[in-house]
């Protein structure tokens, strides 16, 4: 067979840039998708394609897919990274951001997976990699609706896994902790235009520190280890169902499994509140 062919969302930065140049090093024939073409420019030094990809928008998404077929008659691994981190009390962020939040971060993954399937189907293999979070299995104050996402992401991709197993398709799933990207200080900066002049002020303060912390902090993880799983659950003969990576990834994850709720409540909050301390600066409004 000539090289696998690969879709990775999200490409412009962070975890999408890194995985596809991974990818691209296993061999893979890469199309790495953003809105942010520009962006993914130095990806080309490394055997690249970029394509021009909003998965909010329908023809974007089918142009997208449809120009990678055309090209090579097959997909066999789409890479759903692209997503945001939308932070704010459920009192004041207003619903259309609320649904915004899960058309980039459901709907898109959705869609793009049902544009390829067709094309695994026939051929009787592929793999889908969905980059969820350990986000999807934890909760944060003020983050109502982004971990409402990656639940959802964490479901979907279940059912799928089940559904698409007697067509020879895996589905694994992608879970990290901080990350070394601008995740952090935009969803902090986005946190604070919400909730950081009303009720939640303080709380505000505190989890936007935090969340801007992990860009740069010892506790965080540079988005090439999460490259790297990828890349395993990409080309491993028996990928796994789930990757939770980065630091204290797996520690987090325990912790919530065997806590009780409230007992894990006061635990986050302690170390959010730790952090803001360390990095007071981080929770101040721009």
């Amino acid at each position: 067979m000539s090289q696998l062919i690969a879709i990775v969302t999200g490409a412009s930065a962070g975890i999408g840039y890194e995985a596809a140049k991974k990818l691209s090093g296993e061999g893979f024939t890469v199309y790495a998708g953003a809105r942010r073409v520009d962006k993914m420019a130095p990806l080309k030094e490394h055997g690249v394609r970029v394509l021009s990809l909003d998965v909010t928008d329908e023809a974007s998404m089918s142009a997208a897919v449809d120009e990678v077929l055309a090209a090579h008659g097959r997909i066999d691994v789409l890479v759903n990274n692209a997503g945001y981190g939308s932070y704010g009390s459920l009192e004041e962020v207003e619903l259309a951001e609320g649904r915004r939040q899960f058309e980039v971060n459901v709907f898109g993954l959705a869609r793009m997976t049902q544009l390829v399937l067709p094309v695994m189907r026939a051929a009787g293999r592929g793999r889908i990699i969905n980059v969820s979070s350990i986000g999807g299995k934890m909760h944060e104050p003020l983050g109502a609706w982004y971990h409402a996402t990656k639940f959802a992401v964490e479901g979907l991709s279940d059912s799928l896994r089940v559904e698409l197993r007697p067509h020879g398709i895996g589905v694994s799933i992608i879970e990290p902790a901080g990350t070394q990207t601008e995740w952090g200080a935009i969803s902090g900066q986005n946190l604070l235009a919400a909730s950081g002049h009303g009720p939640y002020q303080e709380q505000s303060k505190v989890m936007a520190a935090a969340l801007a912390s992990t860009d740069g902090s010892a506790m965080s993880t540079h988005p090439e280890a999460i490259a790297d799983a990828i890349a395993h659950a990409a080309t491993s003969p028996r990928p796994k169902t789930r990757y939770p990576v980065g630091k204290g990834a797996r520690a987090i994850l325990t912790l919530r499994r065997v806590l009780p709720d409230r007992v894990f409540d006061r635990l986050l909050w302690t170390i959010y509140q730790r952090f803001s301390r360390k990095f007071p600066r981080a929770g101040k409004s721009r």
